[in-house]
């Protein structure tokens, strides 16, 4: 179904530097007469890019016509919390001895002359004399997670001292080897470039050390201050444990790809598909509720066997203007350079510049050819293919680094995978095989990881010096399992069990839906070569909506001529005049701008309620028309929601409440805006039929959240008074799309500024109590995993224990059953609560809403109100881009 689009992933946004110089102006795509793809090898972990000579900024020599492109600016970039070990830069190379540690990351503490702010703690959103948040309802579980605890530890206290070199310096390799030469009176240590940090207090709080420059002799003085005692549950603390781990993980030979570490010997090629899947891990180190916890998950990178110059051959085979396919193939694209291990994003192609361009050096000008040569002894083939080039980041270009920097198509290897590879189902099954893991051969790997991590060299000298000991077996954890739920098609009906996979797909045969609309007015939009397809699928439609008791009349069949844009809007607006309840339109294939001028038609201009199919979906397999039974029953019951029907419910036995959901999609042409959906369920009593209301707000850059969520609430609120002619007794709100680093935020704007704006409101309706408030943090984007004796954890899965942070009133829920891999659970955070509910009714809360999204017979990820909140924002975000008409606030016509 076109209206159950899947979001593409987004293009990676790892971006590392590169250089470029001016060079020949020389108009040539690649006419080097066929030369094979050449890669280089792969490094070991740790090797950098480093080059002594000083890079200039890029500048076109001689613009012509077809090179007249500006680079888009680059996309601010994503924050990410200060203590993950997904950094950037890769690691230094190791020293001799592993007592001290590198530069590893971004500073730890951000000096003020830099310009930068210092890294915020951890939101702590628990009091000490808090309630228990362990709950207690449900069957008691042993589980396991993909987690090691540390058995053998130092007393986790570190002291902070700043460190001033004179003369300056500002290479950080040298500022390094200046401290390192001291790695026996510091001990295990940390250094950044100017923050110290040390397991063991040193002798004077004032220091002042000598070293010398084992190159040129040069002299300098290191003055050591003491500063503060480091908690080692705060940012700093967590992050100093992370490259701890990071640099234990130097001996597994691992490389640096983008943020996470890869495992290029143990590549997996899918020949078939010319991809290769290359194994790593994801880690993180940090204090959960009793012990310092490493969370351990298993990544894998796609990489095709495939370079860029390759692609350059391809188009100019197949396109004649060769050079704007090859630039719409590779602009925006993730490559890596075999020869440094480093990522880059494409953002443009120059043909002016080719390998035998040269670029200034202290040493005279040099060519890319005898660069790549010299430095790291590869060969380039073709002398006249373009250059790739890539934005430097904004501290790259602080550090002196060029601004613009170039790449040789033909050392470039393409990663990730192309939009016509994610259509590719076969090729999707094949790379499943390998990545989606089932639980059994996912700890079998973390446990190879484990035992990797214990016996290298290397990493035991890491653990020696910091007086660490990890234990070789998973985390063991207490879970429950909640009651199952109960799926009301009726008032009248006992319900029926939503079963141990929370799929009830097969009681819709026996069961009405538990609240329709008539369908009298409505039309079908048909091109004429799927007309006998259109009517064999309704009538389809018009069985199955007669076994669950939804009226459907017969329609109004408006053939058309084609299929184009053109032809869809033109008829719209002939049927639209006849004021119809709903417009399904069959279109012949999955093109974005014939489904976007359907929806802008029906959702922005005016607004009616449509339902989308493309003609491969209402084609009967094998010729049998029976087979579409299983689709026509979904399509029936979300056209009924579309009109303002309910087809189930769970018994929820608090009434007044009103649930709220919020997620943020970019706008996909502008990344500069953003669009924010709301999505409420208004439920007066638990016996009557929910009433739904949505807003979606448009915010470009610079513009706050937090200025739009209170005033959409007050809507919301506006609308149930209208329903029920009271305000709510209480409200829960989930919050989706917000990182750790963003957690303060989120509390200091949103969520105050939410509070405020409820106690106006109920105050002047006479109600002077404080509003009941609970609001959620829900986050799917999770690293960890559980584990019931080797098998996936039943739905309904409860952990808030172990693996749950002290300062926080958090969660774990599995609400979800997985047919391959592992089931991932998500994380439910309370970081605002006044409404007086135990923490077992707020769990089988959120395990409820898990229930009642009717687009899917069966649990969801995150509360129903949540993914309906991002499939609204997704459909503004992608085709709609402005916001769709109020008078479809009140019908979930974005299902």
């Amino acid at each position: 179904m076109a209206d159950g689009r899947r979001e593409p992933p987004p293009y990676g946004r790892d971006r590392m530097r590169g250089s470029l110089g001016s060079g020949s102006p020389y108009e040539g795509g690649g006419r080097g007469g066929g030369h094979p793809s050449m890669r280089g090898g792969y490094p070991p972990q740790g090797t950098a890019y480093h080059t002594q000579e000083r890079r200039p900024t890029w500048r076109n020599p001689s613009p012509g016509p077809s090179d007249m492109h500006s680079l888009p600016s680059t996309s601010a970039a994503v924050s990410t919390p200060a203590f993950s070990t997904n950094v950037h830069e890769p690691p230094p190379q190791p020293q001799p001895s592993s007592s001290g540690l590198g530069n590893m990351g971004r500073p730890l503490h951000r000096p003020s002359g830099r310009g930068r702010r210092p890294l915020a703690d951890t939101l702590r959103t628990r009091g000490p004399d808090a309630p228990s948040k362990h709950g207690t309802t449900g069957q008691p579980l042993t589980l396991q997670s993909n987690y090691f605890k540390l058995l053998k530890r130092v007393d986790w206290t570190l002291y902070h001292y700043q460190v001033e070199i004179v003369p300056p310096c500002a290479s950080p390799r040298l500022l390094q080897s200046l401290v390192n030469e001291h790695k026996k009176l510091l001990g295990g240590f940390v250094f950044d470039g100017a923050q110290l940090f040390t397991a063991c207090k040193l002798a004077n709080d004032e220091l002042v050390l000598h070293s010398q420059h084992d190159r040129t002799g040069d002299k300098y003085e290191l003055h050591i201050n003491r500063v503060a005692v480091v908690d080692m549950t705060d940012e700093t603390g967590i992050q100093v444990l992370n490259l701890i781990l990071r640099r234990a993980m130097n001996g597994l030979n691992l490389q640096l790809v983008g943020r996470n570490l890869y495992d290029a010997a143990a590549k997996i090629p899918i020949r078939e598909y010319h991809i290769e899947l290359w194994p790593g891990y994801i880690t993180s180190i940090r204090q959960h509720e009793n012990d310092v916890l490493v969370c351990c998950e298993i990544a894998h990178k796609t990489m095709r066997m495939q370079t860029c110059y390759d692609i350059l051959r391809e188009c100019q085979r197949h396109d004649r203007n060769f050079k704007d396919a090859f630039r719409r193939a590779v602009l925006g694209c993730v490559v890596l350079t075999g020869y440094n291990n480093k990522t880059y994003t494409i953002h443009d192609v120059t043909f002016d510049t080719t390998p035998e361009s040269t670029f200034e050096t202290k040493n005279g000008k040099i060519s890319f050819i005898d660069y790549y040569k010299n430095k790291y002894n590869l060969r380039i083939r073709d002398t006249y293919q373009p250059m790739l080039l890539s934005r430097a980041k904004k501290k790259d270009t602080r550090s002196g680094d060029s601004e613009l920097m170039a790449l040789v198509p033909e050392l470039c290897q393409m990663t990730g995978l192309t939009d016509s590879m994610r259509s590719d189902f076969k090729m999707m099954r094949a790379m499943a095989d390998h990545t989606r893991l089932n639980p059994d051969r996912r700890i079998e790997r973390l446990e190879t990881f484990n035992r990797r991590l214990q016996t290298s060299p290397e990493s035991q000298e890491v653990f020696k010096v910091w007086q660490m000991e990890l234990d070789r077996r998973l985390v063991e954890l207490p879970g429950r399992l909640l009651p199952q739920e109960m799926i009301f098609f009726s008032t009248t009906s006992n319900g029926v069990q939503a079963g141990e996979n929370a799929d009830w797909t097969a009681h819709f045969r026996d069961n009405p839906m538990f609240a329709t609309v008539r369908l009298s007015r409505w039309y079908l939009v048909v091109p004429g070569r799927c007309q006998r397809e259109a009517n064999d699928f309704l009538n389809c439609m018009i069985t199955a909506a007669r076994g669950m008791r939804f009226e459907i009349s017969n329609c109004e069949i408006i053939p058309m001529a084609d299929d184009s844009q053109g032809t869809y809007s033109r008829t719209l607006d002939a049927i639209i005049n006849r004021d119809p309840q709903m417009i399904m339109c069959v279109v012949s294939n999955n093109k974005s701008d014939r489904y976007t001028a359907i929806k802008k038609k029906c959702c922005v201009e005016r607004a009616i309620p449509t339902q989308v199919m493309v003609q491969k979906t209402i084609t009967p397999k094998s010729g049998n028309v029976r087979t579409l039974m299983s689709v026509a029953t979904k399509v029936v019951i979300q056209m009924n929601c579309k009109l303002g029907g309910v087809p189930w419910k769970v018994k929820i036995p608090l009434n007044g409440l009103m649930t709220i959901g919020f997620d943020v999609c970019h706008d996909s042409k502008d990344k500069s805006k953003s669009f924010g959906a709301m999505v409420a369920t208004l439920d007066h009593d638990n016996r009557g039929t929910p009433k739904f209301f949505s807003t979606v707000s448009h915010h470009s850059s610079g513009e706050e959240i937090s200025n739009y969520l209170p005033l959409n609430t007050v809507k919301a609120l506006t609308e149930y008074r209208r329903e029920f002619g009271e305000l709510p007794k209480r409200i829960i709100f989930y919050r989706d799309g917000v990182s750790d680093g963003q957690l303060q935020y989120i509390y200091d704007h949103e969520v105050r500024s939410l509070v405020e704006k409820l106690g106006q409101i109920y105050k002047s309706a006479g109600i002077e109590q404080d509003v009941l408030l609970t609001f959620f943090i829900v986050n799917k984007r999770i690293n960890t995993r559980f584990f019931d004796h080797r098998l996936n954890p039943r739905p309904g899965t409860v952990v808030d224990n172990v693996v749950t942070l002290p300062q926080r009133t958090d969660f774990y829920l599995v609400s979800q059953s997985v047919k391959q891999g592992t089931v991932s659970p998500t994380a439910y955070n309370v970081i605002y609560d006044t409404s007086g509910l135990k923490i077992d009714h707020l769990q089988m809360l959120s395990y409820k809403q898990c229930h009642l999204y009717y687009n899917w017979s069966g649990t969801t990820r995150v509360p129903a109100v949540c993914q309906y909140a991002h499939k609204l924002s997704f459909l503004v975000g992608q085709y709609l881009h402005q916001a769709p008409s109020n008078m479809l606030e009140k019908k979930l016509y974005f299902l």
